[in-house]
């Protein structure tokens, strides 16, 4: 008969696995944290993620004139599929990030006070990293720097 095996209770197992994926995690957090403005969008109505909502970002030149950098659509997570800027793209300056709530919950047959929502903020850390969310319900919005 051969002899037993030694077992190893599954929690060792799932907190070594817990501990490679959080420094996988870390690393990548690492590795991309730089260079980089980010957004999402939250449906305070609905609790979800606001999928198909237009994003634009401008870019305000010194005479208050806005310039178009990018324009996006927000995925099923509420999330744009790339960065709106990062990389070589990444400059300081400010900018305005425009929502375009009105749209999203009208489809949803919500109709309400909001229409766009202008986020105007300045980019002052030219290796930073910059993730602007919006929380939203067709009457109201909040936002904040996060990470």
């Amino acid at each position: 008969m051969p002899a037993p095996r030694e077992m190893r209770p599954p929690c060792v197992t799932k907190a070594s696995s817990l501990k490679k994926a959080h420094a996988v995690s870390r690393l990548s957090t690492q590795i991309l944290s730089t260079q980089v403005l980010s957004t999402h969008v939250l449906d305070l109505v609905s609790g979800k993620p606001a999928s198909g909502v237009r994003i634009e970002l401008h870019r305000l030149a010194d005479d208050g004139s806005r310039h178009l950098v990018t324009a996006s659509i927000t995925n099923a997570d509420g999330r744009t599929d790339t960065p709106l800027m990062a990389g070589a793209a990444f400059a300081t300056g400010t900018y305005e990030l425009n929502f375009h709530i009105g749209p999203y919950f009208a489809a949803r047959g919500q109709t309400g006070f909001l229409d766009i929502v202008p986020i105007r903020f300045v980019i002052d850390e030219p290796a930073g990293h910059y993730h602007v969310p919006l929380l939203a319900s067709p009457w109201s919005y909040s936002t904040y720097r996060g990470s």
